[in-house]
């Protein structure tokens, strides 16, 4: 193979890969938890950008409403994770990466 097409290729992939960085700013995953009574919304960088929690569960002990808190922006992450990874297997073309492979953004 020559090597000035591969390092093209490389090149191609390397702006594909910064356009999905940014791109994944746009991915907006909810995880919730309580029966829905505690909603977390993270974007693809995994920064929470919204909050709910219902009325009804503020009478609980706050411990609990830590813990739930915990468990919706847990939830929100492996959403967030799986989101991204369709996202990145758009890019590569459907070639699988090793587990707890991460893309150098």
């Amino acid at each position: 193979m020559d090597f000035s097409k591969m390092l093209k290729q490389a090149q191609e992939m390397q702006q594909k890969m910064m356009e999905a960085k940014n791109e994944l700013k746009n991915i907006v995953a909810e995880g919730a938890s309580g029966g829905g009574t505690v909603k977390i919304q993270m974007n693809g960088h995994f920064e929470v950008v919204k909050v709910n929690i219902s009325e009804e569960i503020l009478k609980e002990d706050k411990g609990v409403i830590e813990d739930l808190i915990i468990a919706a922006t847990n939830n929100a992450k492996k959403e967030v994770e799986g989101k991204t990874q369709d996202e990145m297997s758009k890019i590569t073309g459907g070639i699988k990466m090793p587990p707890g492979f991460k893309f150098p953004m």
